[in-house]
């Protein structure tokens, strides 16, 4: 079989819940990820085990190769419903893509809480199905504060700012994108000369950005949707000599990305709290398993936000 299934179970005294004979009892708790393929989503499941190894239970944390891999995912989600976990944590790939799973599982009595990417509310109202509680950093205040701090950096005199989008269609990107459109938007002196996808990927924004680059040479900034693409941007804008005259503003707080900014490289990255929304996510399921609460289907989800922050090298 092509899917790579990530199984990671918590072991030792960190760890199993025990029996009265002293045996490990089965999971009752599962998460879904998008892809453990970087820091982002690494630091999500970190923030599932600490909290797991407090509350005193055992979790699966299951991982589709990439955040391209649609069917994997949803291969994992209902392998997951089949084993019967009385609750899961899911980070759909997109908004429609675990609809149908998620339905399934509610259906069966299985409490669902939607982590990141926000599933299709009416679609999945359309089709009967149902989540607890929506976890997320509000993206498109993501973006509005990236734009705010790249507005403080050019100052008065304005220019020309570049944005690297994510997938298209993502709704995550999406808002990010639509955030710092808004905050640039407030300047009569700035001028958005290009926002092009680069699918979340190092290799493909290095491509887009040298591209805008060679086209606005006068460029004063780059905002990137996430951190990985953030950092091919500022290869570009290293090859391309300008070091200093073009910034680079990322997203996520990953741990390279954090490096980039101590080093002078990277202007900023607007963190995003992974390890809290992995921890948090699982409580929300710990509470709903142990009240033993009939699923709502006609109540909406409780949306929970988790803060962000601009950081930078002071």
């Amino acid at each position: 079989m092509n899917l790579k299934k990530i199984a990671l179970m918590i072991a030792g005294s960190a760890a199993l819940t025990m029996g009265s004979m002293g045996t490990a009892a089965a999971a009752d708790y599962a998460v879904v990820l998008k892809t453990l393929a970087s820091p982002y989503w690494v630091a999500m499941k970190d923030g599932v085990l600490a909290q797991a190894k407090k509350e005193g239970v055992q979790v699966d944390v299951f991982a589709a190769n990439s955040e391209d891999d649609i069917a994997g995912q949803q291969r994992l989600m209902e392998d997951v419903i089949n084993k019967k976990y009385k609750a899961v944590g899911v980070a759909p790939i997109s908004p429609v893509n675990l609809v149908q799973q998620i339905t399934s599982a509610s259906k069966k009595g299985i409490y669902v809480v939607n982590m990141d990417e926000k599933v299709d509310m009416a679609q999945l109202k359309a089709s009967g199905g149902k989540v607890e509680a929506f976890l997320s950093t509000d993206n498109m205040k993501i973006g509005e504060k990236a734009g705010q701090y790249i507005l403080k950096k050019i100052g008065a005199a304005g220019g020309k700012v570049a944005i690297i989008e994510g997938k298209a269609g993502n709704s995550s990107g999406d808002a990010r994108r639509d955030g710092v459109k808004k905050s640039l938007g407030t300047a009569k002196n700035v001028q958005i000369v290009a926002s092009l996808p680069a699918d979340w990927d190092r290799s493909k924004a290095l491509d887009v950005a040298t591209s805008v680059l060679q086209r606005n040479p006068d460029l004063k900034a780059f905002y990137a949707a996430n951190d990985t693409m953030a950092l091919g941007a500022q290869q570009a804008v290293k090859n391309a000599g300008k070091q200093g005259k073009v910034i680079v503003v990322g997203t996520d707080g990953v741990p390279e990305a954090v490096d980039s900014v101590k080093r002078g490289e990277l202007e900023a990255t607007v963190a995003q709290d992974a390890h809290a929304l992995g921890a948090k996510s699982l409580e929300i399921l710990v509470k709903k398993v142990k009240a033993k609460a009939p699923i709502k289907f006609d109540a909406a989800p409780e949306m929970v936000s988790i803060e962000s922050k601009v950081i930078t090298k002071n």
